[in-house]
């Protein structure tokens, strides 16, 4: 795509008529948190960072910039973990940040369904349902601040996926800015609709590089009642693997949530994060966060779970657990994984991977990449975690030294590619919840195949034949 070298001033002035001075920033230094990434990894510079608060709105810049020939920028909470809400340097793109359009549209109880804006804050969706006695099961670390138009351009996971799957699973419709302009009005609570190409799952994933999501239908389910929470010491992660076959058979449905972590996340999370402490008075290889949710009430689950780790530990497949007593002790078990990612960011710089495998292949990923990695980098340390129950792995790698840790991450290529081979060579996928941006823009050349990419860029120029959704990002 030709890229101009700056917005001609009759083009700047009628976007900023279409979203008002509130919705029109072009200060350098009001834009520049919008030109940066949470983890500080990546910089843009913008030519305007534009927040409209209606689709009309959202609309009309996109006709305006597409006959321009103008580069978007689509953003929601800027969360993204792979650079793919930030600008490339040129300052000639423009960001369209939705997080005006944070509103509820409706909720309809009885079919289980809230029509939502994508500017909406994830926890504050989760707590909309809560008010009308739903859950809205996706939940994530970032779910203070990550939106959920970037949850679905990214197709989140988090720590339900084992009960209630991804995000792609939880869209009924979507409403969609498509790169000319035009609106897609998908907004179908429908779960049973046979009426040809089931168009949203285009653009759920897609990282906005087919259209801008404005809105959506999500699912909603039963309020549970009741949780049993536990976190449970291990040897290794072939006993998780095998203590969730064990859980799955004695209590079905019912394991909800299944998290992994090494001995040096608990650590990290204990260094750096206050107020937590270690749940063992020993130190364990690995850990794992087990919950349990149903929507009757009572002890049933807490005794459910009790009994079964009882029964998995005379079959040696843990060493110790701790269960919940309280909502309190419940919080505080939630508190040390979800506080992992934070402590990382804390102790210094490392080079992270979210790859997922099979779940029966998690423990070989773990101990072949970390193997491999040893014996190129002496004294590696690998952070590991993630949501085992679904195979997908936060395989995070650094150096105990600050000065090591650095001169280990300019080497971040020769890490990358000893940890993707393995995850490929185990059949599995270099990126799991985190899209691919910039980050792995390149790397996924080496592991989808000719065809599958070209049939992407089929795709892309179907829908974008200007290129300017989000350039730069997913395919080059």
């Amino acid at each position: 795509m030709d890229q101009i070298e700056s917005l001609p001033a009759a083009l700047a002035q009628e976007l900023k008529a279409i979203v008002g001075e509130r919705g029109f920033v072009d200060v350098p230094a009001e834009k520049a948190p919008f030109e940066v990434d949470w983890r500080d990894q990546w910089h843009g510079k913008s030519a305007l960072v534009l927040k409209p608060a209606t689709t009309d709105e959202v609309s009309r810049i996109v006709k305006a910039l597409a006959a321009a020939g103008v580069g978007i920028v689509p953003q929601g909470g800027n969360t993204s973990l792979c650079g793919g809400s930030v600008p490339d340097e040129s300052g000639t793109q423009v960001i369209v940040n939705l997080s005006r359009m944070n509103k509820v549209r409706a909720i309809d109880p009885d079919n289980n369904t809230m029509t939502v804006e994508a500017g909406c804050v994830l926890a504050n969706l989760q707590a909309e349902a809560d008010k009308h006695d739903r859950l809205f099961p996706l939940s994530l670390a970032a779910e203070g601040s990550c939106e959920i138009g970037g949850n679905l351009s990214t197709n989140a996971g988090g720590t339900g996926v084992l009960r209630y799957g991804n995000t792609r699973e939880l869209v009924l419709g979507l409403e969609v800015v498509l790169p000319d302009g035009e609106v897609w009005n998908g907004l179908r609570g429908l779960r049973k609709d046979n009426t040809g190409y089931d168009l949203k799952h285009l653009f759920i994933g897609a990282e906005g590089t087919l259209g801008i999501i404005t809105a959506a239908v999500m699912k909603l389910f039963p309020k549970p009642r009741s949780r049993a929470t536990a976190i449970v010491a291990l040897d290794d992660p072939r006993a998780a693997v095998s203590l969730l076959s064990w859980l799955r058979k004695a209590c079905g449905d019912r394991v909800t949530g299944f998290e992994l972590m090494s001995r040096l996340c608990i650590e990290l999370v204990i260094r750096h994060i206050p107020g937590q402490r270690d749940p063992f008075r020993e130190p364990h290889p690995w850990y794992l966060l087990v919950e349990l949710s149903d929507s009757t009430e009572g002890t049933v689950l807490s005794e459910l779970l009790e009994g079964a780790l009882g029964e998995a530990a005379s079959d040696a497949l843990l060493r110790d657990a701790v269960i919940a007593a309280s909502e309190a002790q419940r919080l505080a078990l939630w508190s040390i994984r979800e506080n992992i990612p934070e402590s990382q960011k804390v102790d210094g710089v490392s080079v992270k991977h979210d790859v997922s495998v099979p779940v029966s292949l998690v423990p070989q990923l773990i101990e072949r990449a970390t193997e491999r990695l040893a014996a190129r980098f002496p004294d590696v340390r690998i952070v590991a975690f993630g949501h085992v129950g679904d195979g997908n792995v936060h395989y995070n790698c650094s150096k105990a030294q600050a000065q090591d840790a650095k001169a280990f991450f300019a080497q971040a290529p020769e890490v990358n590619r000893i940890v993707y081979d393995t995850v490929h060579e185990l059949g599995g996928s270099i990126s799991a919840e985190h899209g691919l941006g910039i980050l792995k823009r390149d790397e996924i050349k080496h592991y989808k195949g000719a065809l599958e990419l070209e049939l992407m860029r089929k795709v892309k120029r179907a829908l974008d034949p200007k290129g300017i959704m989000n350039p730069g990002k997913v395919l080059d």
